[in-house]
């Protein structure tokens, strides 16, 4: 269906579209940030990426000696003849330390219980956690205890490749210097525990760590913790094999339900103060300064700037699944009511008792605007010649720069007359076609489109009812049978017409489309015609009919047949004109929304309903395949998949059905699934391309399809 309008001159030169990378630039891009935002926050909770493999201790042979019979602090940085070397912790020194995270819940009750009894302790955070909970890291800091790296997601990284463990160590580093601008050397591989347990999987680990600064800190005592074994196993745990000897005691501040190590804690300490050990830091221990360091410049900015990206992407994602929320429930409440309406539109208008009123048998004026329509002009008018209504038709040629008038005029057909004037626009043309019309009732088509014998005299029948103001017909597509084509006949069929039938029985149809519809002569002068105000002069017109009080209704029976869009370039100029255009008709009668009088119903029913399933729907649309993509990838792929299909069951059935209602074949649905992804894709770049025309004021001039003149009514129409 064209909904073209052409600016007011007498020679047309259609301006081009923008090269493909500037139109899908602001669109793609806020995509792929929401994406990023998406994955960003599946980090910080450790969803994304999140690998929870675990090697099997292997062989020894590779790990020196010294190293397996030393103590838990391992240098492999190179200090001595480039052989990794180890640090026994000193006598009568004990190393609290805690893994795993920060967590708002526990972290804070041990820096209670530290700061009360005046302890330092070194904290092995991850990544994740760390930006997600930004204060305890500063708290911690400021606390004056030491801070060691565990890696972002806490995988086992001998399984991870050496650009994976890279990762893990930058990504926290880029935490750390985000939430408190600091540096630590210091670093404790996940799923560790004491030093003889190193092997030959990741004692590598160990060295490429070392290379890169890193002092590792393995343990001496693990308290298991972490399988809350009870308060007394973990003290007894917890504490040295040998009277006197120093030790590295492992805990965990985050993982799960930690109330038994924050009370053990308490009598930890207690018992190694009555033994005689004090606490401390690892590089206290070490008598070394300590491994956590300020940074500055580059890598302290660069870490705000993450730190804020993950605490917007963490803001962010409740108000993406709501507003996902909000898309499924349009979705499935404008599925909801239109079979449910749509069911009911059908059997009121096939009951057999169903009239309209006497029949309507007096002559109708059809008038085609046509503009360069040299490829169809002649489909569409051999078409109306064989109509079984008496009509007249008055071909408006709209300063056409090639042979369309020609071809009227060569065909001779009766009853047909043309009308030439300088290019001015559809509107224009139209009025002129309404202003020489010999009838009452008017029937409007577009120049690229083909009539059924019988559509001009279903179309006209609905004016039995005094009440109806103007009918919208049935378009079809003619040229289906390409992937495009097909993509837009189950548009057509599934969405416009489905839509059709809701509204018809609401009683707030908001478009009668251009290729095919029929108006009361009286009421149309009486709005003034067809306006240039904007670019949908249909979706315009029909408003205004509503506004006035005037039904507008559905014929399925009037069939018309139109040359859809051959290509993607073609089909995004169409949609982006009609999304642009409805939005100029929303907002030109957005007064129908406080009116009292018989705009009243359109206002407060029809224009919302418009702004929510055309607009807001299509717009937030894509969240859905953002959530697909992103739960496949980094959730539950078969969940996330079972729920897509689930949906996508619904749309087909519900094409299905109205595929059914139509009579239409259903072979054409085997392409649904790619067409609901894909118009999705595009019906959103269209409104927000949209969108952005209609705030900033942009101006759209006509873009002239390009035609093929293919369509023909089928054969036994």
């Amino acid at each position: 269906m064209s909904r073209h309008q052409r600016p007011r001159q007498s020679i047309v030169r259609p301006r081009r579209l923008a090269a493909p990378p500037l139109r899908f630039f602001l669109p793609i891009t806020l995509l792929v940030c929401l994406l990023a935002l998406l994955v960003l926050r599946g980090l910080a909770t450790n969803e994304a990426f999140h690998d929870e493999r675990v090697a099997v201790s292997v062989d020894k042979s590779t790990v020196p000696t010294n190293l397996l019979n030393g103590g838990p602090i391992v240098d492999a940085r190179g200090t001595l003849n480039n052989q990794p070397v180890s640090y026994q912790v000193p006598d009568h020194t004990v190393v609290l330390t805690f893994d795993d995270g920060p967590d708002p819940k526990w972290t804070p009750q041990i820096l209670d219980l530290l700061a009360a009894r005046h302890i330092h302790a070194s904290f092995f955070i991850t990544g994740a956690m760390a930006s997600r909970n930004p204060e305890l890291i500063r708290r911690i800091v400021a606390g004056g205890h030491e801070i060691g790296v565990h890696t972002f997601t806490h995988p086992d990284l001998t399984q991870q490749s050496d650009a994976g463990l890279a990762w893990e160590l930058g990504q926290t580093q880029l935490a750390l210097a985000g939430v408190a601008g600091v540096h630590s050397s210091l670093f404790r591989p996940p799923y560790s525990s004491t030093v003889d347990a190193l092997d030959d999987w990741n004692y590598p680990v160990v060295k490429k760590v070392g290379a890169r600064g890193y002092l590792t800190a393995f343990i001496d005592s693990d308290t298991e913790d972490w399988q809350r074994p009870g308060v007394p196993a973990i003290v007894k745990a917890a504490m040295p094999k040998q009277p006197g000897k120093g030790e590295m005691i492992l805990m965990h501040d985050a993982g799960g339900d930690r109330s038994e190590t924050v009370t053990a804690l308490s009598q930890i300490i207690d018992e190694l103060q009555t033994q005689n050990y004090h606490f401390a830091t690892i590089s206290e221990s070490l008598g070394a300064s300590s491994a956590t360091v300020p940074v500055h410049g580059y890598q302290l900015w660069a870490g705000k700037a993450f730190i804020w990206l993950t605490g917007l992407s963490v803001v962010l994602l409740p108000w993406l699944v709501d507003l996902l929320a909000f898309v499924g429930v349009l979705v499935f409440a404008r599925f909801a009511l239109m079979m449910v309406l749509a069911t009911r539109h059908a059997r009121q208008r096939r009951r057999p008792d169903f009239a309209w009123g006497q029949p309507v048998s007096r002559p109708a004026t059809v008038l085609v605007p046509a503009y360069n329509e040299r490829e169809c002009i002649a489909n569409t008018l051999n078409s109306l010649a064989v109509s079984d209504h008496p009509i007249e038709v008055i071909v408006i040629d709209d300063g056409s720069t090639d042979d369309t008038a020609d071809i009227v005029e060569e065909l001779a057909l009766p009853n047909v007359r043309l009308i030439r004037q300088p290019n001015s626009g559809k509107s224009c043309a139209l009025n002129t076609g309404i202003a020489n019309a010999s009838h009452d009732l008017i029937v409007m088509m577009d120049g690229d489109t083909v009539f059924e014998p019988s559509t001009v005299r279903e179309l006209i029948q609905p004016f039995a009812d005094p009440s109806v103001g103007a009918v919208a017909g049935n378009a079809k597509v003619g040229n289906r049978d390409t992937l495009i084509g097909a993509w837009q006949h189950i548009e057509y069929v599934m969405g416009f017409n489905l839509d059709r039938r809701m509204y018809d029985t609401l009683n707030v149809m908001p478009t009668i489309p251009g290729a095919v519809g029929a108006f009361r002569r009286e009421p149309l002068v009486h709005i003034g015609g067809m306006s240039d105000d904007t670019l949908a002069e249909d979706t315009d017109v029909t408003m205004a009919m509503l506004c006035e009080g005037w039904r507008v209704v559905y014929a399925e029976r009037a069939r018309a047949w139109t040359e859809a869009p051959g290509s993607m370039q073609q089909l995004w100029s169409q949609r982006y004109r009609w999304s642009y255009g409805t939005m100029q008709a929303m907002w030109k009668h957005r007064h129908a929304v406080r009116s009292r009088g018989p705009a009243s119903r359109f206002g407060r029913l029809g224009l919302p309903m418009v702004v929510l399933y055309s607009v807001l729907a299509p717009l937030l649309a894509p969240l859905i395949d953002l959530f697909l993509l992103y739960g496949v990838l980094f959730v539950d792929a078969p969940r996330t998949l079972t729920a897509w299909a689930a949906v996508l069951l619904v749309q087909i059935a519900l094409a299905w059905y109205a595929f059914r209602l139509d009579g239409e074949k259903p072979g054409y649905l085997i392409t649904l699934p790619i067409q609901q992804v894909v118009y999705r894709q595009l019906m959103y770049l269209v409104l927000l391309q949209s969108s952005i025309t209609a705030v900033t004021g942009g101006r759209l001039r006509w873009h002239k399809l390009r035609r093929t003149g293919e369509v023909a009514a089928p054969m036994g129409a």
